[in-house]
């Protein structure tokens, strides 16, 4: 009886060391109060709830402390555990392509057609990239690990998490997280900024409604847009190919299926992976350092830089335009590759100064554009420092 006792006594003492409560670290609380800030914020706030559930959840999910050498195969970090190969996804880089491929294939890239004029200005806007970069240098970053942060400045998650994989995968769950959390809060970030940039009488300007934009124009644009592109940055072939070919499935009229399946459960199932396994990827040990406090410094500075940047540009072309043809500055801060988060911004700032003032089909055609200058602006940083 006394053996019996003794053996579960020692065996339960042995269980004991294998419980998060025996394994907890402070850090892994810091970081499951982050995950439940995310969720709250997702639920409750309503930013980007697509994006933040599933993220905040994997923080959650990343930091629940187990022991380390007990050789279990269940954390992220660890080889044949299920969350290390959903992770292969992002590591390797195969969801941002398939990501681009449900962005082309819900986008109507007509706004940008029937105003080319209109690229510019998401060009514009990639210049917090490239603040970025000079600000990452700064600090100390070497110029792979800057580029990989740099391109948080492009609001565009998919692309921070292709390039960060190829350039700096240290630091791709700090860049990940930072930029899904930036795109989350551009609401907060850009409506002071773009009133501080604009004055009452420039907010109210109306523009002309966009011109009819045929089907032989829509079919067209997803194949010279991909030559163009492609054979300018080859390195950005990857998004740039898979949002050319997600777009051409919806323009052709004839691969309505296809398109629908990329826009809507492909890409769903892709977020929801993409999303967990990037917030799993937090584990404290990993993610609470001091490059990580840089990395979400020079992100709002990013986009602190491309939405003034966007929004100066528009009023610059504005010295050069006609009466009737000038441009609310407000569809400037739609140059980010939020889409279509930033042109419905636009389009709500615009309101709340009249309400007969629309802006939104105006605005989205900055908004699709910042997505193809993010693709090309990340694919010039690979192709200039793999």
């Amino acid at each position: 009886m006394m053996d019996f006792l003794h053996f579960i006594a020692e065996n339960f003492n042995e269980f004991l060391t294998y419980t998060g409560f025996a394994n907890a670290t402070a850090g892994n609380l810091i970081m499951i109060a982050v995950g439940a800030l995310f969720i709250w914020l997702a639920i409750k706030k309503d930013f980007e709830p697509l994006l933040l559930v599933p993220i905040g959840l994997g923080i959650i999910l990343g930091n629940i402390p187990f022991r380390a050498d007990a050789g279990l195969e269940i954390g992220l970090y660890e080889d044949n555990s299920v969350l290390n190969i959903f992770y292969q996804g992002v590591r390797q880089g195969w969801y941002p392509p398939l990501i681009f491929l449900g962005i082309g294939a819900m986008t109507d890239f007509s706004a940008l057609l029937a105003n080319p004029k209109l690229m510019l200005i998401g060009a514009s806007a990639q210049f917090g990239i490239f603040g970025a970069y000079m600000f990452a240098l700064l600090l100390g970053f070497e110029p792979n690990q800057a580029a990989g942060i740099a391109i948080i400045g492009g609001a565009d998650g998919p692309t921070a998490i292709f390039l960060s994989s190829k350039l700096s995968p240290n630091l791709m769950g700090a860049i990940a997280v930072c930029a899904y959390s930036y795109m989350a809060l551009v609401p907060l970030i850009q409506p002071p900024l773009m009133r501080l940039l604009t004055t009452k009488k420039e907010r109210v300007i109306k523009m002309k409604p966009a011109r009819q934009v045929s089907q032989t124009e829509r079919i067209l644009f997803p194949i010279v847009g991909l030559l163009l592109t492609t054979f300018l940055v080859p390195s950005g072939l990857p998004l740039l190919g898979m949002l050319f070919f997600g777009n051409l499935l919806k323009e052709s009229g004839k691969t309505t299926r296809l398109a629908k399946t990329a826009g809507a459960a492909l890409n769903d199932i892709v977020v929801m992976l993409l999303g967990l396994t990037v917030g799993c990827s937090t584990q404290a040990s990993e993610f609470l350092t001091i490059n990580t406090i840089y990395i979400f410094a020079i992100g709002a500075g990013a986009f602190i830089i491309a939405t003034m940047s966007g929004v100066c540009f528009v009023k610059i072309m504005n010295l050069f335009l006609p009466k009737d043809k000038k441009l609310n500055p407000l569809i400037g801060n739609a140059g980010v590759s939020a889409v279509p988060m930033a042109a419905r911004i636009s389009n709500n700032l615009g309101l709340e100064y009249d309400r007969h003032n629309f802006l939104l089909m105006h605005a989205m055609g900055p908004n699709v554009a910042g997505v193809i200058g993010s693709a090309v602006a990340a694919g010039t940083l690979l192709g200039f420092l793999s």
